[in-house]
């Protein structure tokens, strides 16, 4: 807040020393530097910054380009003014846009839901983002964690699992599947690779099982709603 106040200080230079001679376009010419240094302390100011004070720039921005613009008309549209107010509101609108799409960037954020609960629980916190399914941050180091907790996880929990449920759990095996075919040529183990072989053939099954179950279950539940 402290540089904001500045800005606004640079641009409240008194025009004292105007000579009675030519006194108004003396101060159209004031105006028009007042615009221009203006938008160059603005432009100098932190993003964040300029995002907490974004209602106070913009509203003074208005007050300054109004100014300015007016005072083309005392200086007889002096071609020079001119150029610098048009350069100054070109460098104002990239400025302006930059802290739009900051702000909209945090609000979309703001109204995303935080985490995704059951793709942690099986990845660990944060790892899967939204629908992306690229598995990009598992490796051959750590690949064989991934597949244990991964089935850790559903065998732990796989009574609780709804059919909308394990249609999810489905997308991610095979996604984590599809991530194992490019790991392997980065160097996975034979060890490793065997292990995780394992953990697949325990799963398979049991994944196959719960759901027949569990379609047999909506379908009995929607039997009994038509009922």
């Amino acid at each position: 807040m402290k540089r904001f106040n500045l800005v606004l200080g640079t641009v409240l230079v008194a025009a004292g020393a105007v000579s009675c001679k030519d006194e108004a376009k003396q101060t159209a010419e004031h105006n028009v530097d007042h615009y221009v240094v203006f938008v160059d302390s603005v432009n100098g100011l932190d993003a964040a910054e300029r995002a907490a004070n974004w209602a106070a720039i913009d509203a003074e921005h208005q007050r300054r380009v109004s100014e300015a613009e007016a005072a083309l008309t005392a200086l007889e549209n002096d071609e020079a003014s001119a150029k610098r107010i048009e350069e100054s509101k070109t460098k104002y609108d990239g400025v302006k846009m930059a802290a739009e799409n900051e702000a909209k960037a945090k609000a979309e954020a703001a109204a995303t839901p935080a985490g995704n609960p059951m793709a942690d629980k099986f990845f660990g916190p944060g790892n899967v983002v939204g629908n992306d399914m690229t598995f990009a941050w598992v490796n051959k180091d750590n690949i064989l964690d991934v597949y244990t907790k991964f089935y850790e996880t559903f065998d732990a929990e796989k009574d609780e699992y709804t059919r909308q449920d394990l249609d999810k759990v489905k997308a991610w095996y095979e996604a984590l599947d599809a991530r194992k075919n490019t790991v392997e040529k980065e160097g996975l183990s034979s060890s490793d690779n065997g292990k995780i072989a394992n953990i697949k053939l325990k799963f398979a099954p049991k994944f196959r099982w719960e759901r027949m179950t569990a379609k047999g279950e909506e379908n009995k539940n929607a039997k009994e709603k038509a009922n």
